[in-house]
C-alpha cells in the first residue's frame, strides 16, 4: 500500500498491471508489465495522502487473462475484498493498464466502485459495457499503440456512454503501449482523475469538459 496513513484511510485506488492473452507463469515484482505500474501508484499516493487516499498496487498470481477462469478477474475481486477487510467500506477507483485495464472495466459492478480509469486498455469486440452504469469511466489510448487497438477502446467508449453519461476518452498522440514517451501527462491525467471522481478538489477541467459533451462527443479528445 502506498499513500495515507492505514489508520486515516478514506478511499483507496486499485492499480492493476497488464499481462497477455495466456500465460500461467507466475507473475515477479522485476518484471516490466508490473513495474510500469508502480510509478502511477506513487503519483497517486502522493497527491491523495493528504485527502486520505490510499493506492493498493496488485500483483497478479499469473501473466494470463487464461478464458475461461478469468485469473486476473479473480485476483481484483480478492483484492476488492481484502480493501473492504482492512478499510471497511471506502469507495475504490479501478486504475489498469492493457489487460490490467480490461480487468478494471469487467469488476466495475463491485459495490465499492465508483470510477474506472483503463489506459491503452485491451477491449476486444463484444466485450460487455453494463457492469457500467453509474459508474465514471475514463479511458486514454496513445495513438501509436500496436500493442492494443486504440480503435477498439473507441468503440468501448462509444458503446459505455450509453450505459453512464459520464465517459471520456483521450487520444494521445505520439504515444505508443508502454505510455513512456509522455508519463508526465499520463500520471497528470491519471492523477486529475483520481481527485476529481473522489471530489476531494476540482476534477480536471478537459476530462469534466469531455463527460459533459454527448456521443460521440468527448471520445476522441486529443492529448
Amino acid at each position: 500500500m502506498y499513500g495515507a496513513d492505514p489508520s486515516d484511510v478514506r478511499a483507496v485506488v486499485l492499480v492493476l498491471h497488464g499481462g497477455r492473452e495466456h500465460g500461467h507463469g507466475r507473475v515477479a515484482r522485476h518484471q516490466l508489465a508490473y513495474l510500469r505500474m508502480v510509478p502511477f501508484a506513487k503519483a497517486i499516493a502522493r497527491v491523495g495522502a493528504e485527502h486520505g487516499i490510499a493506492a493498493w498496487l496488485l500483483r497478479n498470481r499469473y501473466r494470463g487473462w487464461n478464458a475461461p477462469d478469468l485469473h486476473p478477474v479473480q485476483d481484483a475481486r480478492w483484492a476488492l475484498d481484502e480493501v473492504r477487510r482492512v478499510h471497511g467500506d471506502v469507495p475504490v477507483l479501478l486504475v489498469g493498464h492493457s489487460m490490467g485495464g480490461r480487468v478494471a472495466l469487467r469488476v466495475a459492478d463491485d459495490p465499492s466502485v465508483v470510477g474506472v480509469c483503463a489506459l491503452a486498455p485491451w477491449t476486444p469486440q463484444g466485450e460487455p459495457v453494463e457492469q457500467l452504469a453509474n459508474r465514471e469511466v475514463l479511458i486514454a489510448h496513445g495513438v501509436l499503440d500496436r500493442m492494443t487497438d486504440p480503435r477498439l477502446s473507441y468503440d468501448y467508449a462509444r458503446r459505455a456512454k450509453a450505459i453512464t453519461e459520464r465517459v471520456a476518452r483521450f487520444d494521445v498522440r505520439g504515444e505508443r503501449h508502454a505510455m513512456l514517451r509522455r508519463a508526465d501527462q499520463w500520471t497528470e491525467l491519471v492523477t486529475g482523475f483520481v481527485l476529481g471522481a473522489f471530489a476531494t478538489q476540482p476534477g480536471d477541467p478537459r476530462i469534466t469538459n469531455a463527460m459533459r459533451q454527448p456521443s460521440p462527443g468527448g471520445l476522441r479528445v486529443p492529448l
